[in-house]
């Protein structure tokens, strides 16, 4: 009589215990996906750039605001309105929003493009949990990286313009909130780019729809009429430039301007709809 065991099928005791396996913690989610976003060459040298860039932009700026300081006039000498838009280029955010828009994008659609989404959804069933650790991930990420291009850049512009007490004080209100904004918009932006991934999973037409929201959409409605200025006031740059601004014209002048309150609103409107609708479709799509 053969003493030899058929060990293929799984015995009753081991069926049990997959059974009570428990499902993945969300912190063990959150280390595997830092892992991915770390183990992709391009992040530490995409964050890096992006920081020196807007860093760069902003001491260019100042430099060529203290060059031309002794020419300017009296009034701008005494109120120099250029302080904060030196501190937060326009080129550098814009370039810095294009850039975590698609970094977002590529946390999701590099697993979709690669098939590794397929492994991913084997281990852990729960695909919104997946997606919610992704989004954790990308918001501390680019906080952390916003948070050390704004403080750099108005660092250092200041620095420039103190030269020629044309710099303003971090202490200021409008400083501080203007810091704030351009400390958190690359990560509105990176969650934007994260959901547009979830939603079309295709990489460049996703970084194609993300420039065109963020850059394009906004030139198709005016400020002059308040219908198209309520939309062009939705827009996550168009909120950017109001909380960065250091000053704004009085009302009286023909046009619609957004204001602060509802600025910080569309910040946080559109990374919570991204989201939101994101976690909806990966719950009832298939892989």
């Amino acid at each position: 009589m053969s003493t030899d065991t058929d060990t293929s099928a799984p015995t009753p005791a081991r069926r049990a215990e997959a059974l009570a396996a428990p499902p993945a913690r969300f912190r063990d989610l959150l280390a595997a996906e830092w892992i991915k976003v770390w183990s992709l060459r391009s992040t530490p040298w995409t964050l890096l750039l992006s920081t020196l860039f807007v860093v760069g932009t902003a001491t260019m700026e100042a430099l060529d605001d203290y060059r031309d300081f002794p020419s300017m006039s009296p009034e701008t000498q005494r109120e120099p309105m250029f302080a904060l838009s030196d501190a937060f280029p326009l080129m550098g955010y814009w370039t810095l929003a294009l850039v975590a828009i698609s970094a977002g994008a590529i946390v999701v659609v590099g697993e979709y493009g690669s098939g590794l989404i397929r492994t991913t959804t084997v281990a852990v069933p729960a695909r919104g949990s997946v997606l919610l650790a992704k989004a954790v991930v990308v918001t501390v990420l680019w906080t952390v990286a916003g948070t050390l291009a704004a403080t750099g850049a108005f660092t250092v512009s200041q620095a420039i313009l103190s030269g020629r007490d044309a710099a303003i004080s971090i202490t200021e209100p409008v400083a501080l909130r203007a810091l704030a904004a351009s400390a958190l918009l690359p990560t509105v932006c990176a969650l934007i780019g994260l959901g547009l991934g979830v939603l079309i999973r295709h990489a460049p037409t996703t970084m194609v729809t993300g420039i065109f929201t963020l850059l394009m959409l906004p030139q198709f409605f005016s400020i002059r009429t308040r219908w198209t200025a309520e939309i062009n006031h939705a827009m996550v740059l168009t909120a950017w430039q109001r909380l960065t601004a250091m000053w704004v014209p009085p009302p009286g002048d023909g046009f619609y301007r957004p204001d602060v309150a509802g600025s910080w609103i569309v910040y946080a409107a559109w990374p919570v709809v991204a989201i939101v609708v994101a976690l909806i479709v990966v719950r009832r799509r298939d892989v």
